[in-house]
């Protein structure tokens, strides 16, 4: 990527930032009136979204403006035991949701569980991607990164060849 195509996509990224900044503010104040609670359970659902969705931003900065540090193994364990963790749990919640579903007869009720059911799907996708990617990626070891450095340069840093 290109030292402009990487200016765009930091500003890109820093404009979101501040849009899903403005979108917290704008439901939180919206919502203190709201006295319908699956209403504001939505709209406070899409808040906490965004906060999130700042603070992924906010990574993505990171990793294409800094050096990444490279994690001791105890660091390393602790990141995998907590996303295998949350992974279990994740799934114990969308076999309940699945099994409890089928049972309930307030379409209302139903459609908000199937909401949740939506996001604990996602979110147990999104944490075997996180333990796959990006805590596997930290295992990579000194020699790879060399490998991966020097791997494709014709001449190897020596002159000509």
């Amino acid at each position: 990527m290109s030292a402009s195509n990487d200016k765009k996509l930091l500003e890109f990224i820093k404009k979101q930032i501040v849009i899903e900044n403005e979108i917290v503010d704008s439901v939180n104040k919206g919502i203190k009136n709201i006295k319908n609670p699956p209403v504001k359970g939505v709209l406070k659902g899409i808040s906490l979204d965004s906060m999130k969705h700042a603070e992924l931003y906010a990574s993505a900065v990171t990793l294409l403006t800094n050096v990444s540090q490279a994690l001791t193994q105890e660091n390393l364990d602790e990141q995998r035991a907590l996303v295998e963790k949350h992974i279990k749990i994740e799934a114990e919640l969308i076999k309940k949701l699945e099994k409890e579903l089928p049972t309930i007869e307030n379409k209302k009720v139903a459609f908000l569980l199937k909401a949740i059911l939506a996001d604990e799907c996602r979110h147990h996708a999104l944490l075997k991607n996180v333990l796959e990617i990006i805590v596997h990626a930290e295992t990579i070891t000194e020699e790879d990164w060399w490998k991966i450095l020097w791997e494709e340069v014709p001449f190897h840093g020596a002159p000509g060849g």
